[in-house]
Formats: structure tokens, sequence, C-alpha cells
């Protein structure tokens, strides 16, 4: 994996970044914005968007997907090591950075994965721009508006809370991958973060339009559920494959005797990447 490049401005502590898994990123200028990413493999080309949290580190999942694709594991504006401008404050911001990003990389037709809200902008991006990629990965994507299930509001949730609808209360079993190391400057990344995350998700909640223009996404699709997704609900990985005009749903089950959660890209990454190569492979 690219250790070319280090990230302006982060210089200042990139010497005590020594949690497991931290990697220097490479970066690429975007538009203006020096963009973070991470690649590492051969094979076909796949960009990972990444969920809440776990950024400024190659994880367990991505080198399992590196073991068999060409892996681009980018930062969004205004997480890990890249900067959110000022003027960021809608989806559609984060939409074009991506549009641009694969431009500049010099990237044209590609398989596109996300995890979480990193689905919902895949999502996004596989309908705004359908002809530029060869099958699409979601999973426990966020975005659409389900009726009959409970609106699970985040940003109200203690940090108990927290635990129980992001892990199923299995946290703990999963700190090697979540632990960063104690400083102010950790703070502010934890803010700075939240901060963004609320711009995308506050309000909406969802995309009420996501419904009928999933049927633009023409690239296969491939959604993936889990047994008790306590964050976004059990209904939204199957609804996004409904929609989808190539829409295919699975589940990926819990092992040790225990639902998969939400976080199952942490807890089970040989089982999502084995689906995801196997989408891509199907689709190259």
């Amino acid at each position: 994996m690219s250790n070319a490049a280090n990230i302006p401005g982060a210089a200042r502590d990139v010497d005590e970044r020594s949690w497991t898994y931290w990697t220097t990123p490479s970066t690429v200028v975007v538009d203006g914005l020096e963009t973070a990413f991470r690649r590492s493999g051969t094979g076909e080309t796949v960009v990972y968007l990444h969920g809440e949290g776990a950024t400024r580190a190659w994880l367990p999942l991505h080198q399992e997907l590196a073991s068999g694709v060409d892996l681009i594991v980018p930062e969004h504006p205004g997480f890990g090591d890249t900067e959110r401008p000022s003027d960021f404050n809608r989806v559609d911001d984060w939409v074009l950075h991506y549009e641009s990003f694969f431009r500049t990389l010099g990237l044209s037709r590609i398989h596109l994965v996300g995890h979480s809200f990193g689905g919902y902008l895949a999502a996004q991006l596989a309908v705004y721009f359908p002809d530029r990629f060869q099958s699409v990965t979601l999973i426990n994507p966020m975005g659409l508006r389900l009726h009959g299930e409970p609106l699970r509001d985040r940003f109200r949730w203690t940090p108990e809370e927290e635990d129980s609808h992001w892990f199923n209360g299995r946290r703990d079993l999963l700190l090697e991958q979540l632990t960063r190391e104690g400083s102010p400057e950790q703070d502010v990344q934890a803010y700075a973060e939240l901060t963004s995350i609320a711009l995308l998700l506050w309000n909406p909640r969802y995309d009420t339009k996501l419904d009928y223009r999933l049927a633009r996404l023409t690239a296969p699709l491939l959604s993936i559920g889990v047994d008790d997704d306590r964050v976004v609900g059990n209904q939204m990985a199957t609804r996004f494959a409904e929609l989808a005009s190539n829409g295919h749903f699975t589940r990926i089950t819990g092992g040790h005797e225990a639902p998969s959660s939400h976080q199952v890209v942490l807890e089970q990454p040989e089982d999502v990447a084995a689906a995801v190569i196997q989408h891509v492979i199907a689709n190259s």
C-alpha cells in the first residue's frame, strides 16, 4: 500500500499515531481539496466509501478486499485526514467531490462499495452517474424513508445506547479496530467528524426522492444486510435491493451465536469481503 505522502496540517501529530492499523495515506488534490486515500491490491478497481468512525486506518476488511481487487479507500471531506471545505453542507457536495475524485485518479468503469452512510453516498453516486460503475455494493446502507419502521435518531443516543445500537452491545470485542490514542487532537477529530455527519444526516434524515431515483441505477446492485441492524432497521437493505432495477439482497449472519450488527464490516471482515469480491468478479 502506498505511504508516499503526508497530510498538510497533520504532520504535527503523525508521529504520535501508533494505534493498530494506522498507515500514512496518500493524497490527491481534487478541485483544490487535498484528499486522503489508501490503495492496495491488484485486479478489478474497487472504491470503498467508509461509514462513521474507524477512519485513518487500513482495517482488516480493507486487507481482505485488497487480496482480491485493486482497492481504493478515500476519506470523505470532513473525515480522517481530508478536511471539509466550509461550503460543504449538502449531500450533493460530497457526491460531486467523488465524481471529481474519480476523474482526478483517471478511474472510469469501476466497482463501488459503501457502508452505512458511505452506502448512502454510493447510492447517490450511482443514481447521478450510472454509466461510471460496473457494480455497486451497499452494506447496511442509510438514506431511504421506511414506512412502518421507527426512525432511529442517532443524534439523541446516549453513549450506552450508541454501544447497544452500533455494535449490538459488543463494542469491547472491536476495540483493536476502534481505539485511537487519546489526545486533544483526537477530541477535535471526533468533533469534526460528528459535525460532518450532522451536515449529511441531520435534516433531512433520508432522501424522499431516492426511492424512485434508484431505478436509474443500471449497474448490478448487491445490498448486504445483517441479522439485527439497530441503526437503520432490518428493512433498509432489502428495500434498496427491491427499488433498484437490477438489485439483489444477501444477509451476512453472525458467528459465535451472536446476531450480526450494523458494524459487520468490523465484526466479520472475511465474510463481507467474500460477498463483495464475488459480486465484483461476477460483474467484471
